[in-house]
C-alpha cells in the first residue's frame, strides 16, 4: 500500500548556509521523491537521512516527529518555514480511489526513541533483580518468591518480568518496532537495526518485508546497514549523490566496501 505517493523538498534557499536544515541540503539537486511500498533513504552520516525524514514527519504533522531546539535562536522558525513549503502527493486505494490523508497511527519511529527504550528496559530488567535479591535477604528466599506470586506482587512487578523477559531474548530492539507497528499505516524508521546484530538485522528487514505486503504498512526507512538493504525488497534513494540518484543495493558504497573487505580476507575463510 502507498499512502504517500510524493514528496518534493522545497527549494527556498537563506543566506545563512549554516542553518538547519539548509546546512544539511546544500549543494544537492532537490528532485522529487517517489514512493514505493518500502523506500530506502541511503546514506553515510551526515547525507540527511534522519533531516528528511523529519521534514516529512514535519509537512504530514506524524506522531514522533522531532521539533527543532527552540532555545537555539531561530531554528525553529526556519525549520518550520521550510517544512511548511515543501508538497506532497498522497496515493490511492487499491479501487483506484485517492487517499485523502495520512493513516492517524502513522509515526516516526527514530533510532533514539529505540535506544531509550532499549536502555529503560535493561534498566528494569537490572532493578527487578536488585528488588528479588533485597526481599530474599529481608523475608527469605521461598517467602520472596511466594509474595511475588500473589495478585499484589504480579501487579507491583509485571513491568519488571515483562522488561526482564524481553532483555534476555536479546532482540529487544525488534520487539519494540514489532509492538508499535500496525496494520494499514505509513512508518518512517530512522535506523531501525541500531543495536541489532546481523542475523537480527535480516530477520527484521525479512518482517517489514512481511508487514509490507500482508498487512498494507508502507515503509520509509533511513539505513546504511548492508544487511537491510540486500533484504528489503525496496526502492533505494542514494543520498550520498548530489541529486539523490535511484541505485541497486550492490551499487551502494557501504555495501562495496563490505564486499571488498570480505573479499580481500577469503583466504582466511578458505582455509577453516
Amino acid at each position: 500500500m502507498i499512502y504517500l505517493k510524493t514528496f518534493k523538498l522545497s527549494n527556498i534557499k537563506n543566506k545563512n548556509s549554516n542553518i538547519y536544515p539548509f546546512n544539511v541540503l546544500k549543494n544537492k539537486e532537490l528532485n522529487v521523491f517517489l514512493f514505493d511500498s518500502i523506500t530506502v533513504l541511503y546514506g553515510n552520516n551526515g547525507s540527511g537521512k534522519s533531516t528528511i525524514l523529519n521534514i516529512i514527519a514535519h509537512k504530514l504533522n506524524l506522531k514522533g516527529k522531532e521539533r527543532s531546539n527552540p532555545k537555539v535562536v531561530g531554528t525553529l522558525d526556519y525549520f518550520e518555514e521550510y517544512a511548511a513549503k515543501c508538497e506532497y502527493e498522497l496515493g490511492e486505494y487499491e479501487n483506484g480511489q485517492t487517499i485523502y490523508r495520512i493513516p492517524e497511527n502513522s509515526r516516526y519511529i527514530k533510532s533514539e526513541e529505540i535506544l531509550y527504550e532499549v536502555r529503560k528496559i535493561q534498566q528494569d530488567a537490572v532493578l527487578q533483580e536488585s528488588i528479588e535479591s533485597n526481599l530474599a535477604r529481608e523475608k527469605g528466599r521461598q517467602i520472596a518468591k511466594d509474595f511475588l506470586q500473589t495478585e499484589e506482587g504480579e501487579k507491583q512487578f509485571a513491568r519488571f518480568e515483562f522488561a526482564q523477559d524481553k532483555y534476555s531474548n536479546g532482540e529487544t530492539t525488534m520487539q519494540i518496532l514489532e509492538d508499535n507497528i500496525e496494520a494499514d499505516n505509513l512508518y518512517l524508521l530512522d535506523e531501525p537495526e541500531v543495536s541489532l546484530s546481523p542475523q537480527n538485522q535480516v530477520k527484521l528487514a525479512n518482517e517489514i518485508n512481511e508487514m509490507s505486503r500482508y498487512l498494507g504498512v508502507q515503509f520509509i526507512i533511513a539505513t546504511h546497514s548492508p544487511f537491510m538493504l540486500g533484504i528489503l525488497n525496496a526502492k533505494i534513494y542514494d543520498l550520498d549523490t548530489k541529486d539523490y540518484k535511484v541505485r541497486k543495493w550492490s551499487e551502494l558504497e557501504n555495501v562495496k566496501y563490505f564486499y571488498d573487505f570480505f573479499q580481500n580476507r577469503k583466504n582466511e575463510f578458505e582455509k577453516r
